[in-house]
């Protein structure tokens, strides 16, 4: 490389987040990348092979353990002004760490917890630059950093769901990283774990601006949804030698949606269709087709 660069194309840096540096030049331990704020070394370890005097590179700036800007090209788990779902790594007297795909942890401190945070446990927080220290941190007060008014969302809206916690009725979802919604647990059937990322939809926006949201695209009508799942459990009982299937009104939701892949509800009104038709006969434990 050479040691000088004649026309630096400076930037101003934003902490906590990805910024786009000219290499300066080259030391012992590293490069430094011009910046407005001042020259931040990147590492020798974080260098790309074939980088040189004059590239640009895509880094991450964040302060080091001695309040030193650096720059690296490891992408956290999350930057300035995102939600994320961490795991705690460390408790101290003024705060927890969390694991944040950096070499350094993520401060959150003291007075950010909403509940006091332990080893191993896995907690939704937002990050922010705090202004006293020039540091980048989170907490797990999440309320003013979600927008409750002036809900920029349309019913059947297609959206990215973050689940950040879980409610007697169901999971408390964060959407497009904006607002709070919630994903009512007797329209759930898969696993779903805190921090996981969703693909859902808009359901219903409340006179309160309180959210609902589902998993299953809002692509066909209630009723043919319905004729679609009568032919679904027509098909299957066909297909059974006896006409017969263990399932009935009395079914669980688990084990009708591992059955047919549709809700309790939707798997009712399918069947209640079925019998008033003729084709399908209901007891207490089972159903069978009419026919046979």
């Amino acid at each position: 490389m050479q040691n000088i660069l004649n026309q630096r194309n400076n930037t101003m840096v934003e902490l906590g987040n990805y910024n786009e540096l000219e290499i300066a030049r080259e030391v012992d331990f590293g490069v430094y990348l011009a910046s407005e704020d001042g020259d931040i070394l990147l590492p020798n370890k974080y260098i790309p092979e074939d980088a040189k005097i004059g590239d640009k590179l895509r880094v991450f700036i964040y302060r080091d353990s001695e309040d030193r800007m650096i720059a690296t090209t490891l992408e956290p788990y999350a930057t300035v002004g995102e939600f994320a779902c961490l795991t705690c790594k460390d408790v101290t007297p003024f705060g927890a760490f969390l694991e944040w795909g950096l070499e350094k942890d993520l401060l959150v401190p003291l007075h950010n917890q909403k509940d006091k945070m332990n080893v191993g446990r896995k907690y939704c927080v937002y990050l922010y630059l705090d202004e006293t220290s020039d540091r980048v941190v989170a907490t797990s007060k999440l309320g003013k950093y979600l927008q409750n008014e002036n809900i920029q969302l349309t019913v059947g809206q297609e959206a990215a769901l973050m689940v950040a916690g879980f409610t007697d009725i169901g999971i408390k979802v964060i959407i497009d990283g904006k607002y709070m919604g919630m994903l009512f647990k007797n329209e759930v059937f898969q696993d779903v774990r805190l921090g996981d990322r969703l693909t859902g939809y808009i359901k219903n926006i409340r006179e309160d601006n309180k959210v609902d949201v589902s998993l299953r695209k809002p692509d066909t009508t209630a009723k043919t949804e319905v004729t679609d799942a009568s032919q679904k459990i027509l098909d299957k009982l066909q297909n059974q030698p006896s006409g017969r299937l263990p399932l009935s009104d009395n079914s669980s939701p688990e084990e009708i949606y591992l059955a047919f892949g549709m809700s309790k509800k939707t798997f009712k009104k399918a069947i209640g269709t079925l019998y008033k038709n003729g084709q399908i006969q209901l007891a207490e434990d089972h159903i069978r087709l009419a026919s046979r």
